[in-house]
């Protein structure tokens, strides 16, 4: 049996408390990315995904969380552009990132056009 005492009392803390409904959980990396194609292209419509936890231990998985996204870009930009072209210029916007912190990079480009048909 265990005598009452036995182990010291542990600290308990609990950190703020957020709106879960208005909290981001965009981590640097993933606000990077927003911004510069924000930037770069004025998208009409974006979506950067963060498919980090679905490559947990894989290889180019630096363990920060942010190494795998996929990106969901409608832009004026991409008129009149080959898909090729589309994602070049996505790759442009996030050279840096790609270079030095994303491993993986699923693109899906549309001109506005596109996104209607």
């Amino acid at each position: 049996m265990i005598e009452p005492g036995a182990f010291p009392a542990k600290t308990v803390y609990m950190g703020p408390m957020t709106d879960p409904a208005t909290a981001s959980t965009a981590g640097p990396v993933e606000r990077a990315m927003t911004q510069q194609l924000s930037a770069a292209l004025s998208p009409t419509h974006l979506q950067v995904i963060n498919e980090s936890s679905q490559h947990r231990g894989h290889m180019g998985d630096d363990g920060s969380g942010e190494s795998h996204f996929r990106v969901v870009i409608e832009s004026q930009a991409f008129v009149g552009q080959s898909r090729v072209a589309q994602q070049r210029m996505v790759n442009r916007a996030l050279a840096d990132l790609l270079a030095d912190h994303i491993h993986a990079l699923a693109i899906e480009a549309r001109a506005p056009a596109e996104a209607a048909q």
